[in-house]
């Protein structure tokens, strides 16, 4: 995910503030994700009223809240699938 900016103006904005704020200041401020892009007010809007303590909180409900485009290959996993007894003993790192 690259915020084009909107990081920068995220870390000005004034704090405590709620997302209804930073929705009404950013919200049509737009994030790139993997496959394609999403407006910042779609991505605050999907975890309803909540209070921002500063930009890093918002940083992290951003990370958490982009759709399904932002995850890159979906339902990719590098973990090998639980076998039986026949099959490779998994390991640990």
């Amino acid at each position: 995910m690259r915020l084009n900016g909107v990081d920068d103006r995220l870390e000005r904005h004034q704090y405590p503030t709620t997302s209804e704020e930073l929705i009404a200041a950013h919200g049509n401020a737009t994030v790139e994700l993997a496959d394609g892009s999403e407006r910042l007010g779609d991505v605050l809007e999907r975890f309803g009223d909540q209070t921002f303590d500063d930009a890093d909180d918002v940083f992290t409900t951003l990370r958490a809240g982009v759709c399904h485009r932002g995850v890159g290959r979906r339902f990719y996993s590098d973990r090998d699938p639980t076998t039986d007894d026949d099959g490779p003993t998994p390991v640990s790192f």
